[in-house]
């Protein structure tokens, strides 16, 4: 094991995750792991959307008589494999009382009547937010994705209610096209580490270690990227882990049908940039729910904008002392108060005398 913090900072901060197995913050501080996808030849190759519905339909049989959970939101992924869970508990997330994104509320209130799932809400908060946090970074050894503490106090409060298995729809954008903003164009190599890089190390630590080593891998042509072999394996790996280490903190096994899926023609980038994406969970999501609309995708909630509406920013020496955090955004901040909050946890700072 090599222990290297400002390898790891810049490496949490470009991608929201370690991406090296071998390099660690500290020598103590136990051992980071990444979720690697599951290998093209262990998937089930789907051409249509009544295929996919038969698939999920088939994986949650599997499960049997237990008791059955499922994270839903207002978008249409979980709202999808909601609609092959008649009879389970739901559990949708309600942020500051309900005054936050409230439309998602109401999707998928009628997502649940709609089937005959028990609605269950999970209320979110700062105080919340904090009370969830060292756990999901103590068992990463990490500092962690946003949505990390409120999955966690999703699993708890399942686990409280019994359920023995929890259902979740993460997986359906990376597997069916559904990072349109990522899928828009073809990048330049420049471009897309531009575009990609969650926070820029360079623009927020007194020592930053440049990641353009990984998005090198997918150079092709000189000045061209292989961007979606880069979002099969590094975004996989980032958004993939965030729910592995929240559920494996509360102790509660979940499951992901998209996963397991693939498409077994090649994504028609066409009609991803003429505004379909997703077309084949689009026709599904008609299927299941003929009488409304198909919703615009929305990525999992979370007010990080208002939590640090008025925070001054990190103070840690690992930080830079120029930062102006009127330029970051609300994510962006979020990262930058957790990895301080991290480094604290491990390495506390010494009190002046």
């Amino acid at each position: 094991m090599i222990v290297d913090k400002n390898f790891c900072m810049s490496s949490y901060l470009a991608f929201r995750y370690i991406e090296r197995n071998d390099v660690e913050f500290y020598q103590n501080a136990g051992r980071h792991r990444n979720i690697m996808p599951i290998p093209d030849e262990e998937r089930i190759l789907v051409y249509t959307a009544e295929e996919i519905g038969h698939e999920i339909a088939r994986q949650i049989s599997a499960f049997g008589e237990k008791k059955k959970g499922i994270l839903l939101s207002g978008g249409m992924d979980s709202a999808i494999v909601a609609s092959y869970l008649s009879g389970a508990d739901a559990y949708t997330f309600r942020f500051l009382g309900g005054e936050y994104q409230n439309e998602e509320l109401i999707r998928a209130e009628y997502y649940a009547k709609y089937y005959g799932l028990n609605l269950h809400y999970v209320d979110i908060n700062w105080d919340t937010v904090l009370r969830h946090l060292d756990p999901v970074m103590k068992a990463k050894a990490a500092p962690v994705h946003s949505i990390e503490p409120q999955i966690l106090q999703a699993a708890l409060q399942a686990k409280t209610d019994g359920v023995e298995i929890m259902f979740v729809g993460e997986s359906s954008d990376l597997v069916f096209g559904g990072m349109d903003k990522l899928l828009a164009k073809d990048w330049t190599f420049d471009e897309f580490m531009e575009r990609y890089t969650f926070t820029r190390a360079e623009d927020v630590l007194a020592d930053p270690v440049s990641m353009q080593y990984l998005f090198e891998r997918y150079r092709v042509d000189k000045d061209k990227i292989d961007f979606m072999s880069f979002m099969d394996d590094v975004f996989s790996v980032e958004s993939s882990g965030s729910y592995l280490n929240a559920f494996s903190v509360a102790e509660m096994p979940y499951y992901d049908p998209y996963a397991k899926l693939k498409m077994a023609e090649p994504l028609d980038l066409h009609r991803v940039r003429s505004g379909e994406s997703k077309y084949l969970i689009r026709q599904l999501m008609a299927m299941r729910y003929p009488e409304i609309s198909v919703p615009d995708k929305v990525p999992m909630p979370r007010p990080v904008d208002d939590y640090f509406r008025t925070w001054e920013g990190p103070t840690r020496p690992e930080f830079r002392k120029d930062l102006d955090m009127n330029r970051f955004t609300g994510n962006q901040k979020w990262q930058m108060y957790c990895l301080e909050r991290f480094l604290d946890m491990n390495e506390p700072r010494k009190q002046k005398m």
